[in-house]
């Protein structure tokens, strides 16, 4: 046979068998045991980046698993147009108050600007279903300031403008009116209560096409590691549902539904 092509072959078995080894030697660490994927996420950029790659559904049910809290938000909530978005909670609490004071909202605004990249803009209105807390001018600041998303336990308006910046917003309905003259500002990084949920500053919110889940900052590492697990399962049950054409059998193989 020619030395060339025995040569080749050769390489073609070896290089195959070299790759899997490397990915088997960075899957394990010195000790012997595999590496959870939660140990190299604590850097904030990379825990974002691991969160945006579970689905929220399981993001929910690792928390109710592990602490048994319910921390997804209603039905209410919903996109102004179809998003995943993954950030750190900025809060922001106004409170009802019919007023002429012009400084009135000025900390609401303060606290857009002095928001980070990957900020989750969170804002409660007391009362404020048919009120809208945020339209296209705070969406502008807010891309133009790297947020990853707003929720509002509110309104919103001027949706056709942020849909055409791409700009994630849930909120409990779109309505045109104005929060000026009707609302006080209360307070910015404090803990407050979005359509039933508890969020504290810097909590992890999650949001897609499913809802709006808040993970607790002292939990994200287990609760990440657990939804990892969970989606891994759900998307390998797949393919076996459709070749058994069973969802019984699945469950009993991979123990999730």
């Amino acid at each position: 046979m020619n030395t060339f092509l025995l040569r080749t072959r050769r390489w073609r078995i070896l290089i195959p068998l070299l790759i899997v080894l490397e990915v088997a030697a960075s899957a394990w660490t010195p000790s012997g045991k595999s590496r959870q994927p939660s140990e190299t996420t604590h850097d904030p950029a990379a825990l974002l980046s691991a969160y945006r790659r579970v689905e929220v559904a399981s993001v929910s049910d690792a928390i109710e698993q592990l602490s048994g809290r319910q921390m997804y938000m209603s039905h209410r909530m919903r996109p102004i147009f179809n998003t995943k978005f993954v950030g750190f909670a900025l809060t922001v609490l106004l409170t009802k108050e019919p007023n002429d004071d012009p400084n009135a909202l000025n900390g609401m605004l303060a606290a857009i600007d002095q928001g980070s990249k990957d900020s989750a803009y969170v804002m409660v209105l007391e009362d404020g279903n048919d009120i809208a807390g945020m339209g296209g001018l705070m969406g502008t600041a807010m891309a133009a300031r790297e947020f990853s998303g707003a929720v509002i336990a509110g309104g919103v308006r001027d949706v056709g403008y942020l849909q055409k910046i791409g700009f994630p917003v849930y909120s409990l309905g779109i309505v045109p009116s104005t929060s000026v003259r009707h609302y006080r500002f209360a307070g910015s990084n404090i803990p407050v209560v979005c359509d039933g949920v508890d969020v504290k500053p810097g909590d992890i919110v999650v949001a897609d096409t499913d809802g709006v889940v808040v993970v607790p900052r002292a939990d994200a590492q287990k609760v990440l590691a657990l939804a990892q697990e969970m989606d891994f399962k759900e998307h390998s049950m797949y393919a076996y549902i459709e070749k058994l054409k069973s969802i019984e059998e699945a469950v009993k193989k991979f123990g999730r539904l």
